[in-house]
């Protein structure tokens, strides 16, 4: 009878928890998500996957020519290293309605559109230009992630089982009899004119055009609605849907920073702590689902680690060691500001929560935060000055050279203004959102921690300068390197009006130190590491832009502010009408890459360099309402 009594309370327990669990509603935004035709394998922006079951469609082209490159598998619109292809951005539904992109391969230059209807697909095959011997195309069908489904050949086309479905992929030409070591099975087209693919619905030529006709116009419908900013709307966009995958790990549908990083650190995905908080942000302008999917996934990673870590990937790699940031209060604040979803704050806050409390548990020397690294392997920079310097997120910035690392006490020796401002912006936000949930006690506790570290920056501020500096725990000497994140006191509205007119008049518009005509470089030109143009050493990155912005709409300076969002709008679509590229940092001459800089000095389509275009979409919702 005891044990009957007690196999009830458990169900009726359980029971409760499966009707309230505020993981109910991630996980159905979650299968929404993951539903129908789009670019979800992260390995090929040219493979085309239906959602959930599994069914890919890849287009590659085999070259005819003398040459060592015979077949183009895999397209990627990045890369950390030289590769045959170059690939070039056009539009893309968030929802893989319709996606379209240039290959350059070879000699061979094609225009590749596709246009989805529920569970049919269309893709076109416009060829630009072509070599002596025409290629070949090839439309290779096969399941991903061992979904189970059947492909075979039949008859010049192919027929594919998944799902209790059945779809037919054919051409709008006859198929060639050309031998390659696919796995799965193709078809292939003599490619010396456009060419048409139907999957599902058989098409002619015609109808795929008229399909792919009404998807692209219905794509630039949607556009005009953020006139007169639809090509920064654009870029933004881009950015983020062309870097779109589903993860079969994960089970979700995620935005990482790019594809090229994504085969980097272990084939399938990663995500950085703060660049995925803050693409998190951007989609939420207007894609609810994808910034909560953002938010989620990389907080999720509390869970293991107590904080979410520089990285986490694929195969259970991640850097235990250190953190980054502490942006997700703030950005889940923000979310919920506009869309006031309870239920999102109920799942993410306990966790954030952790992480806030995580930080002067680990991070704190003398009263201030200082960035570290924990003994924790397997990563080799684990309590290491590098580790360190990776968790700032500014991995060579130099702020750092010269701070001694303490591997006793895990921490670097500087008192650093932007991770303590950020840190008090985070404790204030998730107060705030301790009130939504009714948790006095715990608003009570952040509102604490939020002034005692207010004063500890306060402390920093150098009068005579005029600015608030990072300071050495261990000799309490100042430093003297001007970065972007010493304005980050504004973000937490720590700095008094007095104090913030003086920062931003005599630092932040100073032509001499960040103002100009592209802004805002990571060090002050000023800064003998300014010329080196190295990552963090000088560069322009849309991150630091984008929280310096926070920052300003707090106060009242309203021609700083629309001059940094004004430059740096302007930054972001140069570069886009030049090589529709949105880079991960920019040269301070205004380009994103210098022709003769290492390709792995910035990602040409890493998804927060469209932050630069984010705020005058934000500045033009103001002046809209």
């Amino acid at each position: 009878m005891i044990k009957t009594v007690f196999h009830i309370l458990i169900l009726l327990v359980c029971g409760a928890a499966v009707a309230q669990s505020p993981g109910d509603p991630y996980k159905r935004l979650q299968q929404q998500l993951a539903q129908g035709w789009n670019t979800w394998n992260t390995q090929s922006v040219l493979s085309h996957v239906l959602l959930p079951e599994g069914l890919s469609v890849n287009i590659g082209f085999k070259n005819n020519l003398i040459s060592g490159n015979r077949y183009l598998h895999e397209s990627y619109l990045s890369t950390k290293d030289k590769r045959p292809e170059n690939i070039t951005a056009g539009y893309h539904a968030y929802d893989g309605s319709y996606t379209e992109c240039t290959v350059a391969w070879e000699g061979t230059v094609a225009k590749v559109e596709t246009a989805s209807n529920g569970t049919d697909l269309v893709i076109l095959v416009t060829p630009e230009k072509l070599p002596a011997i025409n290629p070949t195309l090839v439309v290779e069908v096969g399941m991903l992630w061992n979904r189970p489904g059947q492909i075979q050949s039949d008859s010049g086309r192919i027929r594919a089982e998944a799902g209790n479905r059945l779809w037919r992929v054919q051409g709008t030409v006859a198929t060639v009899a050309d031998f390659l070591p696919l796995r799965s099975p193709y078809l292939a087209f003599n490619f010396n004119q456009t060419i048409g693919v139907s999957v599902g619905t058989r098409r002619s030529l015609q109808s795929i055009q008229d399909m792919v006709r009404a998807g692209r116009s219905a794509f630039e419908g949607k556009l005009q609605q953020h006139k007169p900013h639809e090509e920064t709307y654009l870029a933004l966009q881009s950015a983020l849907s062309w870097n779109t995958i589903y993860d079969p790990e994960r089970q979700a549908v995620i935005a990482p920073v790019s594809r090229n990083w994504n085969t980097f650190f272990g084939g399938h995905y990663v995500l950085f702590d703060w660049d995925t908080y803050l693409s998190a942000l951007m989609a939420g302008f207007d894609n609810k689902a994808l910034a909560y999917a953002n938010a989620v996934e990389v907080s999720k990673t509390i869970d293991r680690w107590g904080m979410v870590p520089n990285y986490v990937a694929a195969h259970g790699l991640g850097s235990p060691d250190r953190s980054q940031p502490p942006v997700g209060g703030l950005v889940v604040q923000r979310l919920y500001q506009q869309y006031k979803d309870k239920w999102l704050v109920e799942l993410l806050f306990d966790r954030l929560l952790a992480w806030n409390r995580w930080w002067p548990a680990n991070r704190q020397t003398k009263g201030y935060l200082c960035w570290g690294t924990n003994p924790v392997p397997p990563d080799g920079a684990a309590n290491t000055w590098q580790g360190a310097a990776y968790e700032s997120g500014l991995d060579n910035s130099p702020m750092y050279d010269g701070v001694p690392f303490d591997s006793a006490t895990h921490r670097m020796a500087l008192a650093d203004v932007g991770l303590m401002s950020l840190y008090v912006a985070d404790c204030k936000a998730l107060a705030e959102l301790a009130t939504v949930l009714n948790r006095p006690a715990e608003n009570r506790e952040l509102a604490r921690r939020a002034n005692t570290f207010a004063k500890a920056v306060q402390s920093l501020w150098h009068e005579e300068k005029g600015i608030f500096l990072n300071k050495r725990t261990d000799t309490g000497a100042w430093s003297d390197r001007l970065s972007p994140t010493l304005f980050y006191p504004l973000i937490a509205r720590i700095a008094t009006p007095k104090q913030a007119q003086r920062m931003v008049e005599s630092h932040l518009l100073n032509p001499h130190e960040f103002w100009g005509e592209w802004v805002l470089p990571s060090i002050a030109r000023t800064d003998t590491a300014f010329k080196q143009q190295d990552y963090w050493r000088g560069r322009i990155w849309a991150p630091l832009n984008f929280l310096v912005y926070l920052g300003l709409t707090n106060y009242d300076f309203p021609e700083a502010r629309k001059g940094l969002v004004s430059k740096s709008n302007r930054l972001l679509l140069k570069n886009w009408r030049e090589n529709r590229s949105v880079y991960e940092n920019y040269h301070a001459s205004g380009v994103g890459r210098l022709p003769d800089e290492a390709l792995n000095r910035s990602d040409n389509f890493y998804h927060w360099g469209a932050l630069l275009g984010y705020m005058m979409l934000l500045e033009n919702q103001k002046t809209d309402k």
